[in-house]
């Protein structure tokens, strides 16, 4: 007798929110808002999203100190501490804080002990088993390193968290998937020399963006050989492209190693008008990718990450809490509010983006590169996975 799917509406599922975090100021010229989660909040409870009976809020609390040094060095973490209460030296220099990306800001060490306490809590309620998928917006800090800051991330809430849990239950198999226009290289730090965890990376290519890594011949080194893969993308690459190298390698290698569970860095900042970015996705194939793991692994817990676009991030992220419930989003205020605020889409009162596909050379060239790089992963990894 086969097993039935679980069903999410059976299970339940944790959205990870508090107002206190979400009005946390990076400042005015600072990409990073955080007020995209509330806005997020707000779009979910318009389109019926959050009022159902098998969903939890959960407030985060801070995660414990002492879990901190799961990824991070003991000697960056005091800094960071030491530099939230405005106590500056040179060693705060060192570790990354105090630059454009990074400020020094009061409380920034709090905040980021509850945007990791999210993470690590939501992630542990996967593993018991009280609910089939969560989501916080305001986690997926991939680019924190063990001894320094960089690129808006201060504390890595994943690598800690995927830390805690291979240790808690080192039999399960995780997957963790990027499809943040930016390289996760903080994650990739963290499990380049380890199998327990299959780390997968759908980016902008390097060479043309932050943080200049994540080509497709970084594998992995020693027992992790095979279990990193880097699928960098061309500037312009559009939907057909994003879903091709889906398709081709992205879909294939999950299936093939049969998670327990997937943690999903779902970035909206692929999508075409992020001004930080250069891919031109819409939140059509952001949605197929989304579905798609929840038919692979129907465990997830799905993070925030990036997304400079405040209300286009807003939109995606209310259809990402659709697609992990298996809802479809209905604007129960359609033709009384809205307007042109969260995209011209919304005059019809609708989240969903209209179809873009970039044309000629730039189009030719971003596919050209998607095929050389699906053909090295099928002849340099598939093999360490029986493909």
């Amino acid at each position: 007798m086969s097993l039935s799917k679980p069903d999410v509406q059976n299970i339940g599922s944790l959205f990870v929110y508090s107002d206190e975090m979400s009005r946390f100021d990076f400042g005015p010229d600072h990409p990073f808002k955080a007020e995209r989660a509330h806005k997020t909040y707000e779009l979910c409870m318009r389109y019926g999203l959050m009022d159902h009976p098998w969903m939890k809020i959960l407030k985060p609390e801070p995660i414990e100190t002492a879990l901190l040094t799961l990824f991070h060095e003991p000697e960056y973490i005091y800094s960071l501490e030491e530099a939230s209460k405005g106590n500056i030296s040179i060693e705060t220099l060192k570790r990354g804080l105090g630059t454009e990306d990074n400020p020094i800001l009061p409380g920034i060490y709090e905040w980021s002990l509850l945007a990791a306490g999210g993470t690590y809590e939501a992630l542990g309620h996967l593993m018991n088993g009280d609910v089939l998928v969560a989501f916080n917006p305001l986690g997926g800090f991939h680019h924190g390193m063990p001894g320094h800051a960089e690129g808006f991330c201060y504390v890595n809430d994943i690598s800690i968290a995927l830390m805690g849990a291979i240790e808690r239950l080192p039999e399960q198999r995780i997957v963790y998937l990027d499809i943040d226009a930016h390289h996760g290289n903080g994650v990739q730090e963290a499990f380049y020399k380890d199998s327990r965890v299959l780390v997968i990376s759908v980016h902008e290519t390097g060479k043309t963006l932050y943080p200049w890594s994540g080509y497709k011949t970084e594998i992995g080194e020693g027992e992790g050989i095979g279990f990193t893969v880097n699928f960098p993308l061309e500037p312009g690459s559009d939907d057909e492209v994003f879903n091709f190298a889906l398709d081709e390698a992205v879909f294939p290698l999950i299936k093939a190693f049969s998670p327990h569970m997937i943690v999903a860095l779902v970035g909206a900042d692929t999508l075409i008008s992020d001004p930080l970015t250069h891919l031109k996705l819409t939140n059509n194939s952001y949605q197929r990718a989304l579905r798609e793991m929840t038919t692979l692994c129907p465990r997830i817990l799905a993070l925030g990450g990036g997304g400079y676009d405040l209300y286009r991030t807003a939109r995606c992220w209310t259809l990402a809490w659709s697609v992990l419930n298996n809802l479809e989003p209905t604007d129960e205020f359609a033709g009384l509010v809205g307007g042109m605020m969260f995209g011209p889409e919304q005059e019809v009162g609708s989240l969903y983006d209209y179809p873009y596909l970039t044309q000629g050379e730039t189009k030719d060239k971003a596919m050209a590169e998607a095929k050389r790089t699906a053909a090295y992963i099928r002849k340099e990894v598939f093999p360490f996975h029986g493909l």
